[in-house]
């Protein structure tokens, strides 16, 4: 089976178009969460991966549940916090339908879907390899896809438990053996990239060579910029867009 495994795509339609087309025929599309948030194109997002129903999975991410307003956007920065609730308050009832039916967390096979991390699903970033040792202690299958950092990785359980996972950067342009030790895998983020490249970051995972594959894609970073602006989303948010920040 052929996946494309996507996450962060934060209302960025341009970005989510141009992945989808590079990832091309794919059995199933998986969705670690955010679908919503900082972009302008939030309906429009969500109408998108509605076409690949019934073969998406997709989780909540904690952009998503501030949408619903499941989550106090206090603890964002204040320019995540003023596009949140402006969000808030462009989804149709229909996307709030969508958004609310997103479940936490989705085992699949030998892989758990997740946004942030086994132990917390939606908050938790797992960017370190002391927070991915805990989660591995959590994990109950051999692999777990991960978003909510917006930056691509692999976190590889040790041999011994009680040394810490080994951290992988992954490469673009070629497939890697899964191997046999448990992993934690990100994806990167479709729709705002902070690993200083503005590429959307995706995978295909191919479960019958048990391989994944890391992708970069070129989208129209200005088309989205100037919807940002038309919107009065923060000017920041629209600028690092460029810079993948």
């Amino acid at each position: 089976m052929r996946v494309a495994v996507i996450s962060d795509i934060h209302s960025n339609l341009a970005a989510l178009e141009a992945v989808l087309a590079d990832a091309g025929a794919v059995d199933e599309t998986w969705c670690l969460g955010d679908v919503v948030g900082y972009g302008p194109q939030p309906n429009e997002c969500i109408d998108l991966l509605h076409t690949r129903e019934p073969d998406l999975v997709c989780v909540a991410g904690n952009h998503d549940w501030a949408a619903l307003g499941l989550l106090d956007t206090a603890d964002f920065n204040p320019d995540a916090e003023r596009a949140a609730l402006w969000t808030r308050e462009q989804v149709t009832a229909a996307s709030r339908t969508y958004l609310e039916s997103l479940p936490q967390a989705v085992p699949q096979g030998d892989f758990t879907l997740v946004h942030g991390s086994p132990r917390d699903p939606i908050r938790e970033y797992l960017i370190s390899a002391d927070v991915a040792r805990s989660n591995f202690a959590l994990l109950g299958t051999r692999y777990c896809f991960v978003g909510h950092s917006h930056h691509p990785f692999v976190f590889v359980e040790a041999g011994d438990a009680r040394a810490m996972p080994e951290l992988q950067a992954p490469l673009a342009g070629g497939a890697a053996a899964l191997g046999e030790r448990r992993l934690f895998i990100n994806p990167g983020s479709v729709g705002q990239p902070r690993d200083g490249n503005p590429k959307a970051s995706f995978l295909i995972l191919d479960t019958d060579k048990h391989t994944i594959e890391h992708r970069r894609v070129e989208y129209a970073v200005k088309v989205t910029q100037r919807l940002m602006q038309e919107a009065r989303l923060p000017e920041r948010l629209s600028r690092r867009l460029g810079y993948g920040v």
